[in-house]
Parts: C-alpha cells; structure tokens; sequence
C-alpha cells in the first residue's frame, strides 16, 4: 500500500501544477484542436469514442514508438483494468486480464485482429505472439460485457482489437536491438499506396535464452496487408500473416523447491519445449452505398499446429495439436438519417468452424499410452445493433444477438452436445460539454466451454453438466477535459457472473472443470488521468477491483490471481536536441495464487517495476535503450498452487531482475 501511496503522490504532484498555472492553459486554449478518436471495436464500424458507453482506450502508432514495450502485453500493462503474467518471462506465455477474471482471464478477454478473432477454441486461449509490434497501427481496447453481442464468445472482460497498418505514403523501415540473455531482435517493413492499391508488408525475428533457465525461444512472423478500391464504391481488403516459434518452458518452482536451494534462474523441467506454427489468410470485400451505408463481408482460414512436451513426477506427456479454422462473417451498417436523427443500424451474420486434431502420448512408470481425438466446434450468431442521436449530444444505442455451438468429439459417448445464449445490451452517452461525457451501459454477456474443458481425455466422455456461463455488467463513467490537454477518466463496474466455468483441483480425485456452485460478483474503480505539457506528457491511472464468490462451497472467497489495487504512471519527456525518455512504472498489489478458491494460503507478494526508454533520433536514424525493472524488483508476476504435490504448496514463476534491450532503426 506504502508503493501505490507514493505512485499516486507523485503522479499528484506532477499534474496538479496544470490546474493553476494560467499560461499553460492559455496555451491549450489556442492550440492547434485534435480530432476525437475514432474506434471500430465498440460497433463494428468508425464510432467516436464519446458515442460509446464504455469504457474504452486506445493505443496509437505514436504511443508504441515511444514506450518501453517489446511486444503487445508490454503496452496493455499500462492501462487501467487489465493485469498482465508474463508466466515464463521470455515474452511468449501471457494471460491477460480484463475486469478481474483472475485465472480464467484468458477465456474471457476476446482478442482480435482487424476484426478477425485470434482465440483459440481451447484452453490455449489467446497466443499474443502472432502479431509483432511493428505491424500495429492503433490498439482498442472495449471494457465490460458490450462486445458479446456484436462478437459472440469469450468477451465477458472486454474486447482488445489489434488494428493492423494500412500502406499511405511510401515508407521502409529496419531495426535491429540486442541486449540481456542474449536477445537479438529485428524487423523490417515496406508499405505505400499506387493508385488504387495500397500495401504494407512486415517481419520480424526473436531470438533469446530467456532470463531462466530452459527458458529460450526462437520466433519468426510475415505479415501483409493489401488494399485495392474498384472505382468509389468498392474495397477489397486481403491480409495474411505467418508465425513460427520454438520455445522451451522452465516450469515453477515450488516453496519447497526453494527451501533446497533452488535459484531463481534455475529450471526443474529441462527437457520441456513447445513448438508452434500459425498461418492465416482473410479477404474482406466492402461495397459502399447510399450516403455513408455499408455492406461487407470477412472471410477467414486458420491453420496452427503445436507440438508440446512437459515431464511431471514419474512421467512425460507429449501433445500434437492441429487446428484448422474457417470463419465468415456478412455484415450490413446503415449510416442513414431516420426523420432527421442521426441514426446507425448494424446487423450481421457470423459463422465460425473449428476443427481440432490431437495425438497425446504419455509415459507413466515406463509404460505409454497414446491417445488420437477430433474435436471439433461449430459456431453461428445472428445480431442487430442500432445507435440514434435523439439530439447532438444525447445518443442511446442497444443490440441483440442470439449465438449458438454445436461441439463434435470422437471417440467419446455421447459424442456432441448443444448450447445457445441470448445476449443483450443497452447504452446512453450525454456529451455535456465540449469533448466531455458521461455514459451508462447494461450488457448481458456469457463464454461457452472450451474443447477440452468439455471433453474428459481419460474416460473420452464430454462432460454434460457443463453449461455456458453468463454475466450481468453494469457501467457509469464520466470523460472530462480540464483543458483540451488535460482530462480524467473515472469508471464504475459491476459484474454478476452465474455458473463461471473453471477448473477446481479439489474437485474429484484429479480435479475438474466445473459451474462454480456460487456467483462471482466483481466491482470497482477505474481511474485515469492525463496531462500534456509542451515538453512532458503524464499519464497515470488507477484500478480498484472486489472480485468475491458469493454463495456454494467457496462463499466469501475471494477470486484467485485477481489483485484487489493496481497503480500505472507513464511518463514521455522530450529533452531537446533529438533526446526522449519515457519512465513507465506500475504497481500490482497482493492476490490469492491461481487455484487457491478456498484462501487457505497467504496471497502473492506485491510488486512495483519501473522501466525506462532512452531514446535519439537523428534525420532518419532513431537509436535507443531500455532498462527494464530498473529498481532490479525480485517478484513473480504469476503464482500457482502446485495441487499434484501432498500437502499443496505455493509454486512461483520468477519474473526477470533488471534487464536492457539496444537497438537502432532507419526510416525511409
């Protein structure tokens, strides 16, 4: 508490100086005026950010260019309400976060790519490594339950939206950076327009021991994005990506492990490794019509095969998965007037199947058993959204979907099973002055199970009592500007979530994924504050979340891995002569470990990590430096209770002690 205490005195102090010093402010007033920012996650289509009753952040191009992050999970630290684990500490094993989902945080943030879901339909969740940093224009990141009924499955959190870059004026790039345990980095890029195409093609290269032992990875990613306009009423839009990575897993290491004399940096597991090759491809023609309507159409294919192999107490078990994903999704928007208001009108169609493919073998006591499974989900929503200005500054908007999955497993009796939701929402946004806003939003959310939640591998029998689970969310923020250089964002949420779909260790001999048999009621705060001056730009927020079980075997528990305060302060100077440093700290506060429902164990260790970017930047030529963890913070960002060990215990993944990347870049 003494750490976020002193984050947010300090964050006081640096802005409250813009409130009364009068040329500052007379600055801002004659400024050069900023347009709003437009987002596409919140409706499927351009909507300005005070049109939509959530609450929603993006991170530009220009925010990306000049923070510490080394990849995607990097950036969305910074924000209000999303905790990130970084599990193994060598950037390719993330869980993120969105409104203290805690364990399962995973399966109830949807992640998406220019529109395309990249969630895997099994437990697997989202791999954050697909897409690297240098191919993002923009990220949007949507709170709360509204994006079930435009995206479907998985969104009980919040929507993160990853928006590609389009080819505009001709650009190259290259960059190359080096620094602890032996990381090389490098991507390069190429993007323009002629005439009526438009281009941008990008790769990137990692290579790293890791900061722990057997902790190494190789990764590899291609990516392009083609944009062609057939006279003034047509786009056809063709991207594709390629990634590849090979990655060893150090594992945790329990209390007891320590005890012994076990380092930090030390692996018990030297032998394990995943191995992972993902490839996509998504046309997206869009016909423009009446003013500014709107008909399109995503299609989509998937293949990612992983091979992974981990050893445990008197065995091995190796896992060979291929995933094969077809996805289309035709859409209408209406942007017309409706008896003069203002009106948009969204409805759509989607449809989504997932075939999976796997070869487990296991070894216990010398002796193997091999195991070949298909699973397969099969997936279609209908939904309707509309948003009406009843006047200029007051809009009300509301949608409908209804979703249902078909899941298909061999061998297995019975062999399928079906669910279907009926999701909803409704919102009011009140801009009641200049850029500032108030809104208020109700949204009905749920997620299905996953492939092998449902399926049980030992008896290859789904499990029939698992249903979809389902969350009420209710929302009230305010988005005020000070000054058109200073504004605060504050938030409230309340969550009721019914049969949360989880896995218990101590349910049956091996434990299982099971309906929680209480409710899961998460509430809270989330505050942030920003202030540009000409030469220094602060930033900081503040999230408190109460994510507590309410009723059944675990009444009065707190949520595992859900951290009840977390402090974020980034700040970007410009020093002159082609100097920037950007100073970025936040502060995670104590949580139960993953699956301790029952708080029989003390919580996990706070911790505050500080990172900093040096940056120069001559003509075309950008050289820079990053010390991350730069107070050299000994923590673990990501703690389990190791539940196949008698008696249970507390297992630690180590987070990295301080570290430095760097690097050079060119521009053309």
């Amino acid at each position: 508490m003494n750490r976020l205490i002193g984050c947010l005195v300090i964050f006081i102090a640096l802005i409250l100086p813009g409130f009364s010093q009068a040329e500052d402010e007379k600055k801002d007033e004659t400024s050069e005026t900023t347009m709003e920012e437009v987002v596409v996650t919140a409706t499927r289509q351009a909507e300005k950010i005070s049109s939509v009753p959530a609450n929603v952040s993006v991170i530009t191009e220009n925010d990306i260019k000049n923070s510490t992050a080394r990849d995607i999970p990097d950036l969305l630290r910074t924000q209000a309400g999303i905790l990130v684990n970084d599990i193994a500490g060598n950037q390719r094993n993330y869980t993120v976060d969105l409104r203290g989902f805690g364990e399962t945080g995973l399966l109830n943030t949807l992640v998406l790519v220019d529109g395309r879901r990249v969630n895997n339909p099994d437990l697997s969740g989202s791999d954050w490594t697909l897409i690297s940093l240098n191919r993002v224009e923009r990220i949007e990141v949507i709170r709360g339950g509204r994006g079930s009924v435009l995206y479907g499955d998985n969104a009980s959190g919040g929507v993160i939206n990853i928006i590609t870059k389009e080819g505009k004026e001709f650009k190259t790039d290259a960059e190359i950076a080096g620094g602890s345990y032996s990381t090389f980095r490098g991507n390069a890029s190429i993007g323009g327009s002629s005439n009526n195409l438009s281009y941008d093609i990008s790769g990137s290269y990692l290579n790293s021991d890791g900061y722990r032992d057997n902790s190494d990875t190789k990764a590899g990613d291609i990516g392009a994005d083609l944009g062609y306009y057939v006279g003034d009423r047509m786009k056809v839009s063709l991207s594709g990506g390629y990634h590849k990575d090979d990655t060893g897993l150090p594992g945790a290491i329990k209390k007891s492990d320590f005890e012994q004399g076990v380092s930090r940096t030390d692996t018990l597991h030297p032998d394990d490794f995943a191995d992972v090759e993902d490839y996509y491809v998504k046309l997206a023609p869009e016909i423009f019509f009446l003013n500014d309507s709107l008909f399109k159409i995503d299609f989509s294919f998937r293949n990612r095969s992983s091979l992974f192999f981990s050893s445990f107490s008197g065995g091995t078990y190796e896992g060979d998965t291929d995933i094969e994903t077809i996805a289309l999704s035709p859409q209408f928007i209406f942007k017309e007037k409706i008896k003069g208001f203002n009106n948009s009108l969204t409805f759509g169609f989607d449809f989504e199947n997932a075939a999976e493919d796997i070869t487990n073998t296991t070894m216990y006591l010398g002796y193997p058993d091999v195991g070949i499974f298909e699973l397969e989900k099969e997936n279609y929503g209908f939904y309707v959204h509309d948003e009406i200005y009843l006047l200029d500054n007051l809009a009300i908007s509301g949608g409908y979907r209804y979703d249902k999955a078909k899941f298909k497993f061999k061998p297995s009796t019975p062999d399928s099973t079906e669910m279907s939701e009926n999701l909803y929402t409704a919102g009011i946004n009140y801009n009641f002055y200049k850029k500032s806003y108030a809104y208020f939003s109700f949204s009905h959310s749920f997620r299905y199970p996953v492939l092998d939640e449902l399926f049980n591998f030992y008896t290859n029998t789904i499990n029939t009592d698992l249903i979809p689970q389902t969350s009420d969310d209710y929302e009230l923020g305010v988005r005020y500007y000070f000054t058109p250089s200073l504004f605060a964002n504050v938030n409230l949420f309340y969550i009721d979530t019914k049969d949360e779909i989880l896995y218990d260790p101590a349910s049956g001999y091996f434990g299982a994924n099971v309906n929680l048999d209480g409710k899961t009621r998460r509430d809270g705060v989330e505050v942030v504050l920003s202030k540009v001056y000409e030469k220094v730009t602060l930033s900081g927020s503040y999230t408190y979340t109460d994510a507590e079980i309410i009723g059944g075997s675990y009444d009065g528990s707190k949520f595992p891995n859900v951290a009840r305060h977390k402090a974020t302060l980034d700040t970007l100077f410009s020093l002159g002569y082609g100097f920037s440093l950007n100073v970025n700290g936040f502060w995670v506060g104590e949580r139960p470990f993953v699956s301790d429902f029952a708080n029989a164990f003390d919580e996990q260790d706070d911790y505050f990590v500080l990172n900093t970017k040096l940056k120069y930047r001559w003509k075309n030529i950008t050289a820079f430096l990053n010390i991350n963890n730069l107070t050299n913070e000994e923590y673990s960002e990501y703690g389990v209770l190791s539940t196949f060990s008698s008696p249970w215990e507390e297992a630690f993944y180590p987070s990295p002690k301080i570290n430095f990347l760097a690097g050079v870049s060119v521009e053309f």
